[in-house]
């Protein structure tokens, strides 16, 4: 297996509501084995529901500011700042501006990684979501 070169301005976004599309970028379709990846942005006062994973997750902001809801704690976020998110942790990413774009940078711990919708219980893999 050879390794790839994944440009985000060349891969389709996917819309998931809220405000927010993902690009994803290192997936099973690229090779992985063992991590997911990719960069999910939102529009001026976007957000995502509150959810859980199977695994961990790490999210850095790249550009913009970031309100991350984590067990029903608010927290202020900048460029450059990451969270660590254990497994089964509520949570959830807002953009904290009116009028500028918010982009973050996700790692999951598992190619098996699903989320669940706290509010329906929902419960999807982060692969399916991304087949567009």
């Amino acid at each position: 297996m050879s390794g790839a070169i994944l440009r985000p301005s060349d891969l389709p976004a996917i819309a998931r509501g809220g405000g927010a599309r993902t690009i994803p970028l290192v997936t099973r379709r690229a090779g992985s084995t063992s991590l997911l990846n990719g960069v999910t942005e939102f529009e001026p006062g976007g957000a995502i529901p509150l959810h859980t994973h199977n695994c961990e997750e790490s999210v850095m902001v790249l550009d913009g500011e970031a309100i991350a809801e984590i067990d029903g704690v608010e927290h202020r976020l900048q460029a450059g700042d990451t969270t660590f998110i254990p497994a089964e942790l509520p949570h959830r990413f807002v953009n904290a501006s009116q009028r500028d774009r918010l982009r973050i940078f996700w790692t999951y711990a598992s190619v098996e990684a699903t989320r669940t919708i706290v509010e329906t219980g929902d419960t999807r893999r982060i692969d399916a979501e991304q087949a567009g």
